[in-house]
This record gives C-alpha cells, structure tokens and sequence, in this order.
C-alpha cells in the first residue's frame, strides 16, 4: 500500500487513479504516459492515456492529487478550509450543470483517503495567459472578451445554488465556508492605513478611510450572489474549443458577482500575470460580462447601479492587493510572481492599481480616494524611482498597431 503521507507525483497520482477507475469499474482500467502538467503548490496534476478501458470511449483523463495534510489547526485557534473537499465540491456542482453551460472539465470519480480527483480532459488547450503572452492580439482580445463571457455564464448557472454547494460540502465533511478573500479584505480595510504610514509614510485621509470601508457591503449576503474560484487569473483559465473553461476551485466559493467582474478594471490584482490592458478593453469585458448576467440579475442593467457596485469592488481590490503586496518589497522590489519573465515588478503594479483607482475615484465622487490614490503613486515613484513607472500592456497589445 502506498505511504499516504508521501509527496504525490505524475506517476502516482495516474497509478491512483487507475486503482480508483478499476474499483468503479468492476474491471481493470489502465492509465499510461503520465505528463507531468504542474500543480497549484499542494497538489500535482496529470495527464494520462486511457488503454483498457471498459466503461468509456475516453483516450485521456487528468488527475490532480492534493499533498496529505500534515499539520492539525492550533488549540483554540480557527478551523481550516480542506482546499481538496472544496474543488471536489465545486467539480460536482458544475458536472451537474447542462453541458451547454458547464465551465469547468467534468468529475469522473474522486477518492478521499488518496485525496484524488479524476477530471475530464480538456485537450491540449492554451491558458488564458499564453494568449496574453502570445503574438495575436486580436486572439489575446478575442480570449479576454471569451474570458468575461464565460465569467458571466458561470455564474449566472449558479445564481441560487449556495445551498447545494454547501450540502456538498457538508457530504464531504467539510464544515468551513467562506470567502478566503473575505477575511482579508477586512484585514486590509482595517490595517492598510498603518501599513502605508509605516512603509510609504502616507497618512490617509479619514475620508479615504470611511470610503473605503463602504465596500464591506460587497462581503456580506448580497442579493447578488454565484460561485466564485476566488482566483479567475489568466494562469487557471483554458482556452478550450468550446470557449474559456476554468480551472483550479480549491478556494471556491460563493460571493457577490462583481467582485469578479471587477477583474477587467484593475486589472486581475494581485495576479503573477497583472500587465495592462489596452484603452477600452476593460470597459468591453465589462459589457460581455454584464449581457451574460443581466438575465439572471435585471437590476445589474441600471448603469448606475452596477457602476457604483463595480467602484466598491475596485476600491477592495486595490486595497487588498496593498496589504498583500507592499509588505513584500520592504528589503527588494521583485516580481510579483517567480516568473519575471511573465510577471511585472511589485511597486510598478501598485502603481498602476492606485493610478487606475484615481480616475475611477475622481469619475465617481470619491474625493477622498483620489487624494489617497495620488499620495500612494508618488511615495511608490519617491521609494522605487529606479522601477518602472508605467506598467507596460500584455506583451500580445505591445505589437504595432495595438
């Protein structure tokens, strides 16, 4: 038998996996060529080619396979989330959705004690971010505006399902639901105006304060409410011949809608990938986002009132990415992810959040904000005069014509 506390690896995860296919089976499946595809930093993902086979006419399966647990949450202290009853979950519930509107691959089978999941494959598909990263700017736009459309569509399948998403969850043992953006998110509207005095010398204004902490709305029951992976950026999106699927839902959840939507604006926070994007191409992510939507939620078609939802959501992400980011560049101002090749210097980004975040503010009646917003900017430019001032488009908009 193997050690369950050992790492997990292609090859034992496609072993694992034709061990479980067998015993559903009645018969022996075999799972051959593992291909190593990555992981999430506690899991290893692969691909493996179906031989014998006989309850399905697949050629290929994926399997993910999460690193055993192997520390108890402290006495007294907060129950944690099991990141692997989570994406089985979240994988049920969409498998459980018409294909038609499905966004995810489905669930074949999944083992607990190998804290295993078997996954349709998708194919050999390009992530949202090899497109950004790509030479086609008008494939990287077409995947972009892919990207919102399927946003929209996946959580307009889900409007109404938090309760089946937590009988789930309950199924599998899990107690813990939450937002784990959430809880930090209040952390950061609570703790940023120290954070930016004691690293940037910036004093908020109490203006700045209390509009800021008027986006706590977006956190709570909303009536607007459908899952969220809690991490739509362009590494865990496929770019798939039936469009955009997402992938990656250990911290899924359910949250208010334009908390992801909001993604087009800043744009992805806190993301390896958080490059810009060329003038407008927010504002029609935005609009492919919100036709998907407005069936489903007919008030989000009043521009005034999605606009006013979409601006607490903007002012959360800056703020949130703030308190993640800043920290980090205390002693050196690196990437944010740990490809610099593919992920922009730290200061650079908070740069272009909190710029960003002083034109909505200034449109939208949030003086207090504005001024924050330009303080923020010109400490980062007084601390990191060596970085790059302006984050530079995804390398597919930097082609001539863009």
């Amino acid at each position: 038998m193997s050690d369950p506390y050992a790492t997990p690896t292609a090859v034992a995860a496609a072993a694992g996996a034709a061990r479980l296919l067998s015993r559903r089976a009645g018969s022996e499946v075999e799972l051959s060529e593992p291909e190593d595809l990555g992981g999430s930093g506690n899991s290893v993902v692969a691909r493996a080619r179906m031989g014998q086979n006989p309850f399905s006419d697949r050629r290929s399966v994926v399997v993910k396979q999460y690193f055993p647990i192997t520390a108890e949450p402290a006495a007294g202290g907060p129950a944690t989330s099991d990141p692997f009853r989570y994406e089985v979950a979240s994988c049920q519930l969409f498998t459980a959705l018409p294909t038609d509107v499905r966004p995810s691959p489905a669930i074949i089978a999944h083992d607990p004690e190998q804290r295993l999941l078997v996954l349709e494959d998708l194919g050999r598909s390009s992530t949202l971010a090899d497109k950004l990263f790509g030479h086609d700017r008008e494939a990287a736009k077409s995947c972009l505006l892919g990207w919102a459309r399927g946003l929209g569509r996946m959580q307009a399948a889900t409007a109404g399902r938090e309760g089946d998403f937590g009988a789930l969850l309950r199924r599998l043992g899990e107690k813990v639901r939450r937002d784990p953006v959430a809880d930090q998110a209040r952390a950061a509207l609570a703790g940023l105006p120290e954070l930016l005095g004691t690293d940037l010398g910036v004093a908020p204004p109490e203006l700045a304060v209390l509009e800021a902490r008027a986006a706590v709305r977006l956190l709570g029951g909303t009536g607007f409410r459908a899952f969220s992976p809690s991490d739509t950026c362009p590494d865990n999106n496929l770019v798939t011949s039936r469009g955009v699927r997402f992938v990656d839902f250990e911290w899924g959840c359910f949250r208010d809608v334009v908390l992801d939507a909001a993604y087009a604006r800043v744009p992805f926070p806190g993301c390896a990938a958080s490059f810009a994007l060329p003038a407008g191409m927010g504002e029609q992510m935005l609009e492919a986002w919100r036709i998907e939507v407005a069936p489903v939620w007919p008030e989000l078609d009043d521009p005034d009132l999605l606009a006013s939802r979409l601006t607490d959501a903007h002012v959360l992400w800056v703020w949130w990415s703030t308190w993640m980011l800043l920290p980090r560049i205390r002693h050196r101002d690196g990437p944010i992810g740990s490809d610099a090749g593919r992920s922009p210097r730290i200061s650079t980004a908070l740069r272009h959040y909190w710029r960003g975040l002083a034109g909505i503010a200034a449109a939208t009646g949030l003086p207090g904000t504005a001024e924050l917003a330009g303080a923020v900017v010109d400490a980062l430019d007084e601390r990191f005069p060596d970085a790059p001032s302006e984050l530079p488009l995804f390398p597919a908009f930097r082609t001539a014509g863009s």
